[in-house]
């Protein structure tokens, strides 16, 4: 404790535990992350990179990045090894946008260096202006700790917030999307000329939606069953609408149904629930605006009301 309370001055002199318990948290951490990162080799590994060195410079860079390559060697300590929540987080990412095949990496890494850099920061906040302020120990966990919580929470809330305006804008995008496809179809291109041609058209305004569009002609295109493309689109886009518009088609498919016009019916359905939607933000608006009216008209018209009986009072009183 001397040798802490002389390194740190009179500031460490209430905190020298606390001080020397977060150091040697830290020290810990160091020593330990060397053993945690360093794996040994494995053959399958060795031959999978064999594989890659011999193929064309250019094919490997479209597979894969210099930042991505490095983070490969250290894919058993960044990407979770439950089967389950590695194909939960890949999803999640994928709903959100983040197709890659390193995203799962780089999200986890994304994580553990927010994580540790602004629990550092905390730290070093901590030292430099709270130290001698006779902080106590709850004080000390929620400088310390906090930013670190924050670091580690921030990538997962980007994440989600992504996820959630990406499947906002194809739940907007997709009633029009169904019209311009049933227009395509009635002037007769197939059903795979009129997918191209959607995502073409609609890229301008609905981005996200067109780039699924074209992930599933491509994919009809390399040979891919229809029917487990269309599911596929569905699970990566994770939106009610798009998972019914799917089932339709198989069904239609199956059975011989004419497409154009399980299209019209269901382009209809679509923009009638678009209607409903934003009928019920309309009703909900009344109900939000409530509370904000009562705060902001009651009180100064209760003051407009009050003030001259009170200051009469007052004067009567005098």
């Amino acid at each position: 404790m001397d040798i802490v309370n002389m390194f740190f001055g009179d500031k460490a002199s209430d905190a020298g535990p606390l001080l020397l318990v977060a150091f040697l948290g830290i020290a810990l951490i160091v020593i330990t992350l060397p053993f945690l990162l360093k794996t040994r080799p494995d053959p399958l590994d060795k031959l999978k990179a064999d594989a890659r060195n011999s193929r064309p410079a250019h094919g490997e860079s479209l597979r894969t990045g210099k930042s991505a390559q490095k983070l490969e060697k250290y894919s058993s300590f960044l990407e979770p090894q439950d089967e389950e929540e590695f194909s939960n987080v890949r999803l999640k990412l994928t709903q959100a946008g983040y197709q890659s095949k390193e995203a799962v990496m780089i999200y986890h890494f994304a994580q553990f260096a927010l994580g540790l850099g602004l629990l550092a920061v905390g730290v070093l906040y901590y030292l430099l202006f709270i130290a001698g302020d006779q902080a106590d120990v709850q004080q000390a966990m929620m400088y310390i700790l906090g930013p670190g919580i924050v670091g580690y929470m921030a990538p997962k809330y980007w994440v989600t917030r992504r996820q959630q305006e990406r499947q906002e804008a194809i739940t907007d995008g997709f009633p029009d999307a169904l019209d311009m496809m049933l227009v395509c179809v009635e002037a007769g291109q197939s059903m795979d000329q009129a997918i191209i041609r959607v995502s073409r058209e609609i890229r301008a305004s609905f981005p996200a939606l067109a780039d699924e569009f074209e992930i599933v002609s491509q994919q009809i295109k390399a040979g891919k069953d229809k029917s487990t493309v269309l599911s596929d689109m569905a699970e990566r886009c994770g939106v009610p609408d798009v998972s019914s518009f799917v089932t339709v088609m198989v069904q239609s498919q199956s059975f011989g149904t004419s497409i154009a016009e399980a299209l019209r019916v269901y382009a209809g359905e679509m923009r009638d629930k678009r209607v409903m939607r934003a009928e019920e933000k309309a009703n909900k608006l009344p109900t939000k605006m409530t509370l904000a009216t009562m705060m902001l008209t009651v009180p100064p018209l209760l003051i407009i009301l009050v003030a001259p009986s009170v200051i009469g009072i007052m004067a009567l009183g005098q």
